[in-house]
């Protein structure tokens, strides 16, 4: 028993985590898991725990293709698959990412916690390179998707309004759906078949992008002087390397509490004027996400937050992108990915052209962010592969493939400002159809 206590799964001993897990796996097979938030906890914290550790553990797999968090998203979307989860699990799942919106949560302290806990000159610095190097991205995408096109006999203007624009254009949500309707504007056809083609092309791309983080990875830790290590900008002037210097401030549990509702005030903040204020610019709409993440940075620009509580914030980012992203993969696994309509454009001339669409966005981005002082590993998997998913669950994905949840802020800027960029591009592109 002595021996069994020293083994240790997500920092409890592991007779803990057995007992309680059979308890929830127990409830999962007389289909008594209720579909509340507390069952969801329940039953993501059990099996991400399970397959988390299993994935950290396993030879090979834990180096080289992803750990835990890769693990984790693909099991739980094949056992989903393969129909082997009871409709409690399913249900709980669905709610956890969808009913209740954890998924925004998530995503919320992430993105306001690592924009309040960026040194301010190092975030005025690189945010003014990072825009660009978003549109690089998408021209690498469009000439090297083109090239494939063309050996397979598509037109050009074709594969980048079929397959370029939906993969980069920030998910399905936010993406392919507005920019079917979009494209039902502009050429007066049916936007239904549009949108059915560019969502199972955007599948297809997210599981592309996925693996892509991991091989990103597997770049850093090969050629060490490539990557950052979660940070994007390559810092030249010591005077920014602020963090190295000084110690973080002592954070109370009264810190960590306002740092909550800190962080749900900038999203409310970006869903008042996404809804109510300035809705549309150049009449594409813009998501509270966008918004919510040009506020926090304006915030730390302007030293708008006391440091206390923007250590606070940094706090909590810290612990949904370490101690939750198994159970967030869990989560997506089942209720974000569908492998029937990925393997529904599962063609080799389809893979190939949107294999080489996400290379052209990861090493265009890649090299233009090293030219610009990007650690092009980071510029890659951000400004690239966090452009060629399905949005927020994607950001997750690749994130947590590549082991670097630090990036989510300019995860969900390439994702939601991207995308806005890239949904403006195609209403004029599809006039020329």
């Amino acid at each position: 028993m002595k021996k069994l206590n020293s083994i240790q799964f997500y920092g409890m001993p592991l007779p803990i985590y057995a007992f309680f897990a059979i308890i929830v796996l127990a409830c999962a097979y007389f289909n008594i898991i209720p579909n509340q938030m507390i069952g969801a906890v329940a039953v993501l914290f059990a099996f991400g725990i399970l397959i988390g550790e299993i994935g950290e553990r396993l030879p090979i797999w834990n180096k080289f293709l992803g750990g835990g968090a890769m693990l984790c998203f693909l099991a739980a979307g094949l056992l989903k698959y393969f129909n082997l989860l009871p409709e409690c699990v399913t249900n709980v799942s669905d709610g956890w990412i969808n009913g209740y919106s954890f998924l925004n949560v998530f995503i919320t302290f992430l993105v306001v916690g690592s924009l309040l806990g960026i040194d301010r000159d190092v975030l005025i610095k690189s945010g003014s390179l990072y825009i660009p190097t978003l549109l690089c991205s998408l021209l690498g995408a469009c000439v090297f998707g083109v090239v494939a096109g063309l050996i397979f006999g598509n037109d050009p203007l074709y594969i980048i309004t079929s397959y370029v624009l939906p993969i980069m254009g920030g998910g399905a949500g936010a993406g392919a759906v507005p920019m079917a309707q979009v494209y039902s504007d502009a050429t007066g056809q049916d936007s239904a078949g549009y949108l059915s083609f560019c969502m199972a092309i955007l599948a297809l791309g997210n599981i592309v992008a996925i693996l892509m983080a991991v091989v990103m990875d597997l770049v850093g830790r090969a050629f060490p002087k490539m990557t950052g290590h979660g940070e994007l900008l390559r810092v030249k002037n010591k005077s920014l390397e602020v963090e190295s210097k000084n110690p973080a401030p002592a954070v109370t549990v009264d810190d960590i509490a306002a740092a909550i509702f800190i962080c749900a005030g900038f999203f409310m903040l970006g869903q008042l004027v996404s809804k109510k204020i300035l809705p549309t610019v150049f009449g594409v709409a813009i998501p509270n996400f966008a918004y919510m993440i040009i506020f926090a940075a304006l915030a730390n620009i302007f030293n708008l937050i006391p440091e206390n509580l923007r250590e606070a914030c940094r706090r909590c980012q810290h612990f949904c992108g370490n101690k939750l992203v198994w159970i967030q993969m869990v989560g997506m696994g089942i209720s974000a990915i569908d492998f029937s309509t990925m393997f529904s454009v599962g063609s080799w001339q389809n893979v190939v052209i949107v294999l080489m669409i996400v290379i052209g966005c990861c090493v265009s981005s890649a090299l233009f962010g090293w030219i610009v002082g990007f650690f092009p590993v980071e510029s890659a998997i951000t400004a690239g592969l966090c452009m060629a998913n399905m949005g927020g669950a994607g950001d997750l994905a690749v994130l947590g493939a590549a082991k670097r949840m630090d990036l989510m802020a300019y995860a969900q800027i390439s994702s939601r400002i991207g995308g806005a960029i890239v949904l403006l591009i195609s209403s004029i592109l599809f006039a020329f159809l």
